[in-house]
């Protein structure tokens, strides 16, 4: 049995090939410009992954806070809880153990306000974290289309070739270049 591979070839990889070598400067200038819209393609695949990245790490540690929060809220109110059951305490006891009772109910509100205080803080540090998850996440969408037309360039790119139509090479520059204004917008934040 042989050990020869083969190749199936299609019919657009041979005019690819023989416009190539035939030293047509259409298919070597979609050739390049292919290759650089790949490129380009990549870089705003990568940027609108690392923003979306972001966002969510920013919404992670928003939830996070949140949950810490409502720990302290829980733990608030059965602090709130004792205190009311010192109160209660401090009415029914006699006169002389009275006096623990109100310590007691004392020390139960401040500890509450020190609960509270934290608490508070919690919940602004997630609504901080929210605020960065949704700036982080604001240029994403635009990235994500501007990766979109790229690719619409290159394969508009691919059927010049096959074509030989100069304006489907201009519609692939148009689309390219919209792409680009598109990732502009979203780093300048319009």
């Amino acid at each position: 049995m042989s050990e020869e591979l083969f190749e199936v070839r299609g019919p657009e990889e041979d005019l690819v090939e023989h416009g190539a070598r035939s030293g047509d400067s259409l298919a070597g200038r979609v050739a390049v410009m292919t290759a650089i819209l790949a490129t380009v393609g990549a870089v705003f695949s990568y940027q609108g992954g690392s923003t979306q990245s972001d966002a969510m790490m920013y919404k992670n540690e928003a939830v996070l806070r949140r949950t810490e929060a409502s720990d302290q809220w829980a733990y608030y109110q059965a602090k709130s809880g004792k205190q009311n059951l010192a109160e209660l305490a401090s009415v029914l006891v006699p006169g002389d153990k009275k006096g623990a009772y109100e310590a007691e109910v004392d020390r139960y509100k401040q500890e509450k306000e020190q609960i509270r205080a934290r608490a508070e803080a919690l919940e602004a540090e997630a609504k901080r974290f929210n605020e960065l998850s949704e700036h982080s996440l604001h240029p994403h969408h635009r990235l994500a289309l501007a990766t979109t037309l790229i690719q619409i360039a290159i394969s508009i790119a691919a059927i010049t070739v096959l074509t030989r139509k100069r304006w489907l090479f201009w519609a692939s520059g148009a689309a390219a270049t919209l792409g680009a204004v598109l990732w502009a917008f979203a780093w300048l934040a319009l």
